[in-house]
């Protein structure tokens, strides 16, 4: 379990900081970055397993492609609707 959570922060981490250089944002920090990678490793497991590929399976190269790729779309939606980092007035 512990494994599992240290997993998930990993990968967030990695492809939240990731996705946040692609799309060219201001920045969420590091605690941001992690959960915007684990709603992106939600997101892009949803999205990969739709398309009938396997969705985040560990600590692994592939996990962090996908999470990169759910928090690349997250992170546009969230542009789309006007969020940013220093917007309070979506809170």
């Amino acid at each position: 379990m512990v494994g599992t959570v240290i997993a998930w922060i990993v990968v967030g981490g990695i492809a939240g900081w990731l996705a946040n250089v692609a799309v060219r944002g201001v920045g969420f920090g590091v605690v941001g970055d992690i959960l915007v990678g684990i709603i992106g490793g939600i997101i892009g497991g949803i999205v990969v397993s739709a398309l009938g590929g396997p969705g985040v399976t560990g600590l692994n190269f592939w996990s962090i492609v996908v999470a990169f790729a759910g928090a690349v779309i997250l992170l546009v939606l969230m542009r789309l609707i006007g969020v940013s980092p220093r917007d309070t007035t979506h809170v």
